[in-house]
């Protein structure tokens, strides 16, 4: 792919793309005198050159100063365009002069598009996200066996204003995304709840955030049982990391802060439920939700900046095995007094979010809470990977994340949330069961069970990203492997602000 993307004015680009909606004629939409407009004309009329999204075709002016190459973009079909669109057809424009290596590019898409500057911008952004998506580095872990191929560093920009502010603006926030990939990426025996504190501890210095973190014995006086139970089988220990953003102005209205609870199981073996038939494989990505809301502060502190305060708690442990681990028949009393039979200790996830959602209740009195987290496979069944599963029964909050999902593309759809589901969880020896076993609503029981660990009267989101938060194939924006799920989605959530 590529190395990397800026957005900066090219002087002479050595690369211009143009955009082509389908069944349509390209002269209409192409700068008059633009000395580059025969080659794109010719371009068109090549077989390739159908105006379907994405589709690409290609055309070589000889001159002098003219570009070495102009392409033509199908942008699909007019009636059907979104800008957003633009974030995957785009990608095959990178993917292209990642095998070309010419660096120097203009995008000459407004006569294409004729938006006002509010959509050219989303369109731009679209854009930016595209290639810098594709310049993320997923060699970091390829020794001498591996031969490295040469990357091009692309400098983009575009022919209106409206446009060069949206490449800036989705280059910049694909770096966000990126920083959570790298660190979903990192294997287990490197990101352990240590590292992703230090990790936080570096963001933090470097983007003026608050940090704080609790380990040992401060876990006990606080009373997080679920970091202590799920993470003393290891030799890592449980760390439940905490980072604030605080605006320079603070209205009265907005001095409650939004809080982000990710999951950052740094792996998960199942506990004493240990997971069978490879079911581990994979399992150092049960942090995804952690690493969204870690790249998401990133994007809040350096491109968003909200004038809302905004925490950020990470729950991290790794759920291992020995003669310390927790086990099934164990009852935990948790910090709001709320007791809980073990039924499977690979239903640990939920146990360390209980001790995020209490801690954000007691301690940061909330305007709203949004949570991310794998958490369960009976989302994947109901699901697949083209939705998360949105838990949330607050009117305006609901309407904020699917507002913020529209203009990420992170798509989310509304599961149902209703005491019945509650009553699933309801154990015979304690209050509440970890996991019910008979499978019934599995990603509901998720939800239901931490229900019981949010104050009345706080707005709050559950999102379960255990289908969307991998690249399953190589295509569009993504590469396959971690995707960065979250972090877009919070940060336009928090745009909102």
């Amino acid at each position: 792919m590529i190395k990397s993307v800026t957005v900066a004015e090219v002087a002479l680009p050595e690369v211009v793309v143009v955009g082509h909606f389908q069944n349509e004629d390209l002269s209409a939409t192409l700068p008059k005198r633009a000395a580059w407009a025969d080659a794109a004309l010719a371009a068109a009329k090549r077989g390739e050159a159908t105006g379907e999204a994405g589709k690409i075709a290609e055309a070589f002016p000889v001159g002098e100063g003219q570009p070495q190459r102009v392409i033509v973009l199908g942008l699909g079909k007019r009636d059907k365009f979104k800008p957003e669109g633009l974030r995957s057809s785009f990608a095959a424009v990178v993917r292209r002069l990642g095998t070309t290596k010419q660096t120097q590019v203009l995008l000459a898409l407004s006569p294409a598009l004729d938006f006002a500057e509010a959509s050219l911008e989303q369109a731009g952004r679209a854009c930016g996200e595209a290639a810098g998506l594709l310049a993320w580095d997923n060699t970091v872990f390829k020794g001498k066996a591996t031969d490295k191929k040469e990357r091009p560093a692309l400098t983009l920009w575009g022919d209106k204003k409206g446009l060069v502010k949206g490449l800036q603006h989705g280059a910049a926030l694909a770096t966000s995304v990126n920083y959570a990939r790298s660190l979903s990426e990192t294997p287990p025996n490197i990101a352990t709840p240590a590292y992703i504190s230090e990790l936080a501890k570096k963001l933090a210095k470097e983007c003026g955030l608050e940090f704080s973190v609790l380990r040992g014995k401060e876990l006990e006086k606080e009373k997080l049982v679920g970091h202590i139970n799920v993470g003393k089988a290891s030799e890592n220990e449980a760390h439940f990391i905490r980072l604030k953003y605080t605006p320079e102005k603070t209205g009265k209205k907005k001095d409650k802060p939004a809080v982000l609870i990710g999951k950052t199981v740094t792996y998960d073996t199942g506990g004493l439920s240990l997971k069978v038939n490879n079911g581990m494989v994979g399992m150092k990505r049960d942090k995804d939700g952690g690493c969204a809301v870690l790249g998401a502060m990133h994007a809040i502190a350096t491109l968003i900046k909200p004038d809302r305060p905004v925490v950020a708690l990470l729950c991290s442990a790794e759920n291992s095995i020995s003669d310390e681990a927790y086990r099934p028949d164990d009852v935990l009393t948790f910090r709001n007094g709320v007791t809980v039979e073990i039924t499977n200790t690979d239903a640990e996830g939920r146990l360390v979010l209980a001790d995020g959602y209490c801690w954000a209740c007691d301690k940061e009195d909330p305007a709203y809470i949004v949570e991310l987290s794998t958490l369960t496979g009976g989302v994947v069944t109901a699901l697949g990977s083209t939705y998360c599963g949105m838990f949330c029964d607050d009117d305006k909050l609901r309407a904020r994340i699917e507002e913020a999902s529209g203009v990420s593309g992170e798509r989310v759809w509304r599961m149902p949330m209703h005491q019945e589901y509650r009553d699933m969880m309801k154990s015979p020896i304690a209050d509440i069961l970890n996991s019910n076993p008979n499978r019934k609503a599995h990603a509901g029981q998720g939800a239901a069970f931490l229900s019981y660990f949010v104050k009345e009267g706080v707005p709050w989101c559950h999102l379960d990203i255990a289908g969307v938060h991998v690249a399953e194939n190589d295509g569009g924006a993504f590469v396959k492997g971690p995707n960065g799920w979250g972090v877009r989605i919070l940060a336009d959530l928090l745009a909102q602000e």
